[in-house]
């Protein structure tokens, strides 16, 4: 892939899965009765964690499906049906299992450190956002083509840190009906950009069907 577009392409899928002002309710709500000291350094901490799994993602992924004998295109198939699962629940405004449990939920309220699980993982980084990073790196192993990749990566966890930090001030200008406009637009654009995913996945799986 030379083509800058497609970057961009890969970047833009990667930050509407991510979706960190989707997140701000629930990183307001988990941490309520924190300091902003604290909820700086959770926002921190969260970020680097989300940077951190993109990153072995990339790297790692291919070689570990190798591993389990997994094809990429059955994966990419896979991929592509949690992402658009994840998109419709964006379309509807609200979080998918995949992303945090109830329990899990629950758990989070007792926990004295959450910015790793549930915020960065799976909140942030989850299923969606490490299948389709390990889904564009396999399209090429050249060093630069993974490089533009891990660098879409950290700028998404410098956003994702940048709008943690900033989570109070926006959740009391932006409301969430506002929030809820932008989670369901990246959603349509994560559903595009799944069914592409899948049939891409399923020419390589069935190649009678792109004849």
């Amino acid at each position: 892939m030379t083509d800058w577009t497609g970057y961009i392409k890969i970047f833009t899928t990667l930050l509407a899965i991510v979706n960190p002002l989707g997140v701000i309710p629930i990183f307001v709500s988990l941490t309520g009765g924190m300091d902003e000291t604290e909820r700086r350094h959770i926002a921190r901490t969260a970020g680097i964690a989300v940077a951190v799994v993109l990153v072995i993602a990339t790297l790692l992924g291919k070689p570990l499906l190798n591993f389990f004998g997994v094809s990429i295109a059955s994966f990419r198939v896979g991929g592509g049906i949690l992402l658009l699962l994840m998109a419709i629940a964006m379309m509807q405004a609200r979080h998918t299992l995949s992303r945090q449990t109830p329990e899990e939920a629950e758990e989070a309220g007792e926990k004295e450190s959450i910015a790793v699980v549930p915020i960065a993982m799976p909140l942030l980084a989850g299923p969606g956002a490490i299948s389709t990073v390990i889904i564009y790196a396999d399209q090429s192993f050249h060093p630069l083509h993974l490089g533009l990749i891990i660098g879409s990566s950290l700028i998404v966890a410098l956003l994702t840190w940048l709008a943690l930090k900033a989570a109070i001030p926006v959740s009391r200008r932006m409301s969430r009906t506002g929030i809820n406009i932008a989670t369901r637009l990246m959603g349509l654009l994560l559903a595009a950009i799944s069914i592409e995913f899948i049939a891409g996945g399923l020419a390589q799986l069935l190649p009678g069907l792109a004849r």
